[in-house]
C-alpha cells in the first residue's frame, strides 16, 4: 500500500512538473484566436505556422543565432579561466585565499542590475556595445566564479600525489594539466560547462541591454512581440519551445557528469 501511494505520488508530481511544458506545445501549434478564444487540450485547428513564422523571419531567428553564439563564447571562457584558477585554490596555500575565494562567491552573488550601467557605459566608451563578445563578458563576472567554486571541489577529491608523480617522471605542467589532470575531472568540467551554459542561456537583464540590433538575443525579441494586433501568443509560445531544446541538448550530453556531480554533493 505505501508503495502505491508513493508511485502515485510521484506521477501525480511529474504530471504537475510537466503541465506547463505541454501546454506550452500545445499553445505553439494553436493560432492566437484559437488560443484566446476556446479552451482545448490539444489543437482544434493544427498549424505550423508560428514555427514557419520564426524560421523565415529574420527578427527571430537570428535571436537564436546571436544566444547561441554568445553563450558559447562565454561558456569557453569561463571554463578556460576557471580550470587554473580552481587549481591554484585546490593545490596550493597563499596569504588571503580563502578571502580571495569568497570575494569570487559575492561576485555571484550579486544581482546583475549593480553591474549594468558600468557595463553599459563602458562598453559604449570602448565599443562593444552591441557585439557578442561584450554580453559573453559580463556573463563571466557571474560565472567565472560559479565555475571555480564547482571545480575547485571536484579537483579537491583529485589526490595530490598524482601531480607529484608527474612531475617526477618528467612531466611539464602544461602536458599534467591537460592530458592527465582534466580527463581525471571530466565530470566536474562537464558539470561547469553546463552551469555556465543555462546561467547565460536564461539571462535577459544584461543581454537585453547591452544589444540592441546586431547582438539581439532570443530573450530579448520574446519581450517585444506586442504589437496593434496584441500579443502573438502563438508565436510565443513557438519561440519558448525552440528555446527550450538547447538546454535539454546540453542536459542530454552531460547527463552522466551531472550525476557524478551531485553525488560528489558539489552541486
Amino acid at each position: 500500500m505505501k508503495i502505491r501511494f508513493r508511485t502515485i505520488g510521484l506521477i501525480a508530481y511529474f504530471i504537475f512538473l510537466l503541465l506547463p511544458i505541454y501546454w506550452l506545445v500545445n499553445m505553439s501549434f494553436k493560432t492566437t484566436g484559437e488560443i484566446l478564444g476556446t479552451f482545448s487540450l490539444v489543437p482544434q485547428n493544427f498549424t505550423f505556422a508560428n514555427y514557419i513564422m520564426i524560421f523565415t523571419d529574420p527578427s527571430w531567428y537570428t535571436g537564436y543565432l546571436n544566444s547561441i553564439q554568445y553563450v558559447a563564447i562565454n561558456t569557453l571562457i569561463s571554463v578556460s579561466v576557471a580550470l587554473p584558477a580552481a587549481y591554484g585554490f585546490s593545490r596550493f596555500r597563499f596569504m588571503g585565499d580563502k578571502h580571495m575565494f569568497f570575494w569570487l562567491l559575492t561576485n555571484r552573488m550579486a544581482p546583475p542590475a549593480v553591474f549594468l550601467l558600468p557595463f553599459f557605459q563602458f562598453y559604449q566608451t570602448v565599443g562593444l556595445f552591441d557585439t557578442h563578445i561584450a554580453v559573453a563578458l559580463a556573463h563571466c563576472l557571474f560565472n567565472v566564479p560559479l565555475a571555480v567554486w564547482i571545480l575547485e571541489g571536484f579537483m579537491s577529491g583529485v589526490s595530490k600525489e598524482i601531480d607529484e608523480t608527474a612531475f617526477i617522471d618528467g612531466c611539464s605542467f602544461p602536458r599534467f594539466f591537460i592530458t592527465i589532470f582534466i580527463p581525471l575531472i571530466r565530470a566536474g568540467v562537464g558539470v561547469t560547462a553546463f552551469f555556465c551554459f543555462m546561467f547565460s542561456w536564461v539571462e535577459l537583464l544584461l543581454a537585453r541591454t547591452l544589444t540592441s540590433v546586431n547582438a539581439k538575443p532570443i530573450a530579448a525579441t520574446m519581450t517585444r512581440t506586442i504589437s496593434a494586433a496584441g500579443m502573438d501568443w502563438g508565436g510565443l509560445a513557438a519561440a519558448g519551445v525552440l528555446t527550450m531544446i538547447p538546454g535539454a541538448i546540453v542536459i542530454w550530453f552531460v547527463r552522466n557528469h551531472m550525476a557524478k556531480g551531485f553525488a560528489l554533493g558539489r552541486v
